[in-house]
């Protein structure tokens, strides 16, 4: 006798999500999705409209049952009750999920976590990772318990932070490698037959969430860790240096031996163009530059039509932990 498709509910609220969700409902035939919990509509961009996230969208394109409520509540708890859920799945749905979620479903409810457990649970595991100079993160498949990404694993898959990658890249090369990860234990979750190693606590880190104040940069830093964080944080908060009263966005930049002898903050241009900013070890080579309200250019297009003081210290400012203290 067939079984008719496992009936899965997805909590999520970040395109991150996305291959996972097309996976499930496409490619897996054992498994339906008949209800998504998402965040409510947010207003978005310059013109501050009120917007659906990317997992809503997908939702409703797809006919599935979506709420956005502004906190889970009974009411979700006993709509999932009622559809006779089997399983849960979590990913970037920016709730912690009180004890009667954790069991309103008989197969578990389980979290797809953006990091290679125990290391980087909390709010920002990717540009965390990147920013702290790692060279390999991955996706975590894990049983959610009441304390924070805390969980027994089930498994995980290993992902490569190339030096060229960007905060956004690496966000799309995790929520790809979220579909191995599926395949291999989608079945074995919602058939209750998952195996599950505990996390070594000894080792857990928690990283916290971004805040504008992340793009400030300490040029007395090592240029290294001024280009990981400059990649990491490239889409949000962005990272900046004043100048004359205004915030200049730096969109790309390389860590480069002491060419030219600059003090920490110094600025330089050298005979073929190329802008430098004295740091605590070296030289940081800008490529791209954003004045406030224009675009991201080149370096050398920026240039043109901005009279850059070469030769003056732009001021350093402390750059804040990305990590929270170890807890007891």
């Amino acid at each position: 006798m067939t079984h008719s498709p496992y009936k899965i509910a997805f909590f999520g609220s970040d395109e991150i999500a996305l291959p996972s969700l097309e996976f499930l409902h496409e490619e897996f035939s054992k498994v339906e999705i008949r209800a998504v919990l998402t965040q409510p509509d947010r207003r978005v961009g310059r013109g501050r409209k009120m917007a659906q996230n990317a997992i809503k969208k997908w939702a409703e394109s797809k006919s599935i049952p979506c709420r956005s409520p502004e906190k889970p509540s009974n009411e979700e708890c006993k709509w999932l009750r009622d559809e006779k859920i089997d399983c849960i799945l979590v990913m970037a749905y920016g709730h912690i999920l009180r004890k009667s979620f954790l069991e309103v479903a008989p197969a578990g409810c389980y979290n797809l976590h953006a990091s290679l457990l125990p290391s980087f649970r909390g709010a920002s595991p990717i540009e965390t990772a990147m920013a702290m100079g790692e060279s390999t993160t991955g996706v975590t498949l894990m049983e959610v318990i009441p304390r924070m990404d805390a969980g027994p694993v089930v498994d995980s898959e290993t992902v490569s932070i190339c030096p060229e990658d960007t905060g956004m890249i690496l966000r799309s090369k995790i929520a790809q490698a979220c579909v191995p990860l599926l395949k291999r234990n989608i079945q074995c979750l919602v058939d209750g037959s998952a195996e599950f190693s505990p996390q070594d606590e000894s080792f857990s880190t928690y990283c916290r969430k971004l805040t504008k104040d992340d793009g400030q940069l300490d040029f007395s830093a090592s240029s290294k860790l001024l280009v990981d964080r400059i990649r990491a944080f490239q889409a949000w908060p962005g990272c900046s240096f004043p100048l004359n009263g205004q915030k200049i966005r730096i969109g790309s930049a390389e860590s480069k031996g002491m060419e030219i002898s600059l003090a920490v903050g110094e600025t330089a241009i050298d005979s073929e163009g190329n802008f430098f900013i004295g740091t605590g070890d070296g030289l940081l080579l800008i490529k791209e530059l954003q004045r406030p309200g224009g675009k991201m250019l080149k370096t050398a297009d920026f240039l043109r039509g901005f009279d850059f003081p070469f030769g003056q210290i732009i001021n350093s400012f402390p750059m804040n932990e990305l990590l929270l203290p170890a807890k007891e």
